[in-house]
């Protein structure tokens, strides 16, 4: 006699019909990116929000040849150039609402800055003077992060915690096509589609991850269809298509606002700078790569509907190009003038208590510094 014959044994039933979980076909992201600007769909357009990107997508070029040139004179340490990419950190900013919040990667200064951070305090911490050279709370934007990934837990976790409170707030977390290739993406999303968490992920799909081009990170038919293995929607879209870009953010906004839980957007864009400026771009591109792009830009590809539809008079390019001029003045004024920073700093935000040691360290410190260079001998 058997284990499976002896009285009572138990004996394993054929499982019923196996039936998905989420019907797979809604969270598919179209064949090709969405586009709004030379389709039919363009004439729909709010002509107010199209002037209002135009405006913003203007002065964010001239923010990001100023923080370059700033780069090159050694007023900032590094700066990874958004430029080409303008019309993702635009949109990204305007979609939200005052109570939602941004969390931004290293590269995201421009959307930081469109949100209503200090141009100044937003390069604060690519010129090595703080962590974060601004109040996160009082535009909630996250700190710029430097490590892939990691700012796409935070914003789940944050999400996930307003909502538990009642409060109605989305965020809005942004990555590089890079980051998607971290553990922390994979956990972000999955963590979002569980809790149902009012998150949008923004990948930001520039073609390399420094110099590793995309087809070397994944294999996947795109970055959007990713969105489907953690069930929820992925949407593909036209990066330098600031129209587009806002519509399917703002969409993407709402359904998580309204309780229909994260959105995965795949912008398809071009870095058209070097990765930062340590970085030697032509090392593995060429010139044939960026001139394609150039007449894909985000800037042109606007100015061209705008004007084509008599949208867009001299007086209204002046008054952009004005205003981006004056932004870039201000920074360099600002950027200039050196830092004087107090060595007490050290031992600031550490800790929201801070500890023994530190308060030790703090006063060795302050009598050095009270002592004065002869003093401070040893």
């Amino acid at each position: 006699m058997t284990v499976m014959e002896q009285r009572g044994a138990y004996r394993p039933s054929p499982p019923p019909a196996w039936q998905p979980r989420t019907d797979p076909a809604p969270l598919l992201p179209d064949a090709e990116p969405y586009r709004v600007l030379g389709t039919d769909a363009a004439t729909k357009a709010d002509p107010e929000l199209l002037l209002r990107l135009y405006a913003q997508l203007v002065r964010g070029r001239r923010y990001n040849t100023q923080a370059t040139a700033l780069t090159k004179q050694g007023r900032l340490a590094v700066y990874p150039s958004s430029t080409g990419q303008e019309a993702c950190e635009v949109a990204a900013a305007l979609v939200l609402q005052d109570r939602d919040w941004l969390f931004p990667s290293y590269r995201d200064t421009l959307a930081v800055v469109a949100r209503g951070v200090d141009p100044v305090e937003a390069l604060t911490l690519l010129r090595g003077d703080w962590h974060t050279g601004y109040d996160p709370y009082q535009h909630r934007v996250a700190p710029l992060s430097t490590p892939l990934a990691t700012q796409l837990p935070h914003a789940v976790g944050l999400a996930h915690a307003a909502r538990l409170k009642g409060d109605d707030v989305v965020a809005l977390a942004m990555v590089g096509d890079g980051g998607t290739s971290e553990g922390d993406f994979h956990e972000a999303l999955n963590f979002a589609a569980v809790w149902q968490a009012p998150v949008v992920f923004l990948v930001q799909n520039n073609g390399f991850a420094i110099s590793v081009p995309l087809a070397k990170q994944t294999a996947a038919p795109s970055l959007a269809h990713k969105a489907v293995g953690y069930g929820m929607p992925g949407r593909l879209v036209d990066g330098n298509d600031a129209a587009a870009m806002h519509e399917v953010l703002a969409d993407a906004v709402r359904h998580a606002r309204e309780g229909g839980g994260p959105t995965l957007v795949e912008a398809v864009t071009y870095r058209m700078d070097a990765h930062t400026n340590a970085d030697d771009a032509t090392r593995y591109r060429t010139d044939a790569d960026l001139a394609a792009w150039r007449d894909h830009d985000p800037v042109l590809l606007l100015e061209r509907e705008l004007a084509g539809r008599g949208l867009l008079g001299e007086d209204a390019v002046t008054a952009a190009r004005e205003d981006a001029e004056a932004l870039a003045a201000q920074l360099r004024e600002r950027m200039n003038r050196d830092a004087a920073p107090d060595p007490m700093d050290l031992f600031a935000h550490v800790y929201a208590e801070p500890t023994p040691q530190l308060r030790e360290q703090q006063a060795m410190l302050r009598a050095e510094l009270e002592a004065g260079p002869e003093g401070g001998e040893r």
